[in-house]
């Protein structure tokens, strides 16, 4: 199978209600089929940060194409705060399930093993317990005193989309020390992925890459698209183009302005 497609045919493959993970700004964020998304436009999208998230999950939810989002942070990082998110949190136009990094990182974890859930210890005692009625609060049935636990639930992504340096035609990716690219892959039913470039040898076979694969099994799809993750960065490629997330910060601050953003990337 020819793993290769364009972004337009990655947005076509995300359906409405998708729960749809997507990685922290620094690990590789395929911002390329951010604009594609938004044109398909489907609906009431269930939005999950590996661990935070940023402008992709703020342009999405200013787009309209947001019901939920699941992650432990939404910010635009030196540039301030996700001001669409913002708004919508106010509005009471998007539901936020409220979670911390180990939590994200734990549910992924349980859905790569199969498992209906794991537990974490860090979360006893603090408010985020308050506002999530899914999460269990437990008695270690190995202590020999009282011993209590959180039991959070797999979560499990229907799709991943994510950008990395490199890909081959085998459909393997280099993520290098991305780790949490691997985790959200492995737990989601579908993952595509955009590339800095696609390489001609198989990247499994050379020992200097090997190690830093998500094997081809785990990846359904993959688009070629030279410096995808701008206005962010990409590790050991490009540096963040600054300026830009910053006039986004200011602009997106009133709808109007929004779209007066939106409609400028359009015509570029």
């Amino acid at each position: 199978m020819n793993p290769l497609m364009t972004v337009d045919a990655i947005a076509a493959e995300v359906p409405d209600g998708c729960r749809l993970a997507l990685p922290v700004d620094y690990a590789g964020v395929a911002m390329a089929v951010t604009r594609p998304l938004i044109r398909r436009a489907p609906r009431d999208l269930y939005l999950i940060g590996v661990p935070t998230a940023g402008l992709q999950f703020d342009m999405l939810i200013g787009a309209g194409l947001v019901r939920t989002v699941e992650t432990s942070a939404v910010s635009l990082g030196e540039a301030g705060g996700a001001p669409c998110f913002m708004r919508a949190v106010a509005n009471g136009t998007l539901a936020l399930r409220d979670s911390t990094c180990p939590a994200i990182h734990a549910g992924l974890m349980a859905a790569q093993k199969g498992a209906p859930f794991t537990t974490l210890r860090g979360l006893i005692g603090t408010d985020v317990l308050k506002h999530r009625d899914d999460w269990r609060v437990l008695d270690n049935p190995f202590a020999n005193e009282p011993d209590p636990v959180v039991a959070i639930p797999a979560l499990n992504p229907d799709i991943a989309i994510f950008h990395a340096p490199m890909a081959d035609r085998e459909g393997n990716v280099w993520i290098g020390r991305r780790r949490e690219l691997a985790a959200m892959a492995y737990a989601s039913k579908r993952t595509y992925v955009t590339v800095e470039r696609i390489v001609e040898t198989s990247l499994l076979a050379d020992e200097l890459t090997a190690a830093g694969v998500l094997p081809a099994l785990y990846v359904e799809g993959i688009a070629h698209v030279p410096r995808g993750a701008l206005p962010y960065g990409l590790w050991g490629e490009y540096p963040p183009d600054t300026a830009a997330l910053i006039r986004y910060a200011q602009m997106a601050r009133t709808p109007e302005g929004f779209a007066a953003w939106m409609a400028e990337g359009e015509r570029a």
